[in-house]
């Protein structure tokens, strides 16, 4: 059976990925559930195991999937521990993936400004909610964060009684699939409201990240501006 359609000019490969990602987030394929082979897929498609297998590599780059040798190909569950770090580039001395532990949290609800209406691709007038955290890890104050979220992808946000976990976690609770993030690093002296939160001296040097976290369907979601005091802790980027 043919489901896809030939006379788009859209490749056919990223039709039948928009198609498989569709079923990931109406939930006819659950978080850590099995989905069917390459062979299956393509002739309930009525295409090519070549065509099947590139959006599933595009699906497995972008972390919805996971083929497992002799096993199979499954749907990652995002909340799970190693995607709940997935947009941290801070690692601890074992090179250990950390985003620290919410100290305190405060959420507001404001018309987006002109630089929230640039990063998060919004229109004028916009509603957005402006979140600021602190967070620590093993008891040391760790970073503070400051990010603004669209308020018409998580609709009474403000009312949830716990606003502090990453944007994986409070993605997962709005149904939102995440595709990927970018991210700038800077250095800026910590302000006097830095300095009282993360324990060190006013005009101290901070290690910047600037950040935009993208839904599967392209639009962006966050944006964060986390300032970094990291003590033993280092920033890590792989390259390839």
């Amino acid at each position: 059976m043919t489901v896809v359609g030939r006379f788009s000019t859209r490749p056919l490969y990223l039709q039948v990925k928009d198609m498989l990602i569709q079923r990931i987030a109406s939930g006819a394929w659950k978080p850590g559930a099995a989905i069917p082979n390459e062979i299956e897929l393509s002739r309930e498609l009525g295409i090519s195991v070549g065509t099947v297998r590139k959006a599933l590599d595009e699906m497995e780059g972008e972390r919805l999937i996971s083929r497992r040798q002799g096993r199979g190909t499954f749907v990652i569950d995002q909340t799970s521990n190693e995607q709940a770090v997935r947009f941290s580039s801070i690692r601890d001395p074992d090179g250990i993936r950390i985003s620290g532990e919410t100290e305190t949290c405060s959420i507001a609800a404001a018309t987006a400004n002109e630089a929230e209406v640039r990063h998060l691709d919004l229109r004028n007038g916009e509603q957005v909610f402006r979140l600021r955290r602190v967070r620590a890890h093993n008891r040391a104050p760790l970073m503070v964060e400051e990010s603004t979220v669209p308020q018409g992808r998580f609709p009474g946000l403000a009312e949830e009684s716990d606003v502090s976990p990453s944007i994986v976690v409070l993605a997962h609770r709005y149904g939102v699939l995440l595709g990927r993030a970018e991210e700038k690093v800077g250095v800026a002296a910590a302000t006097r409201s830095d300095a009282q939160a993360l324990k060190v001296a006013e005009g101290c040097p901070l290690l910047t990240l600037d950040s935009v976290v993208y839904a599967i369907d392209g639009k962006p979601i966050e944006w964060r501006v986390a300032r970094c005091h990291l003590q033993d802790n280092h920033y890590f980027a792989e390259i390839s």
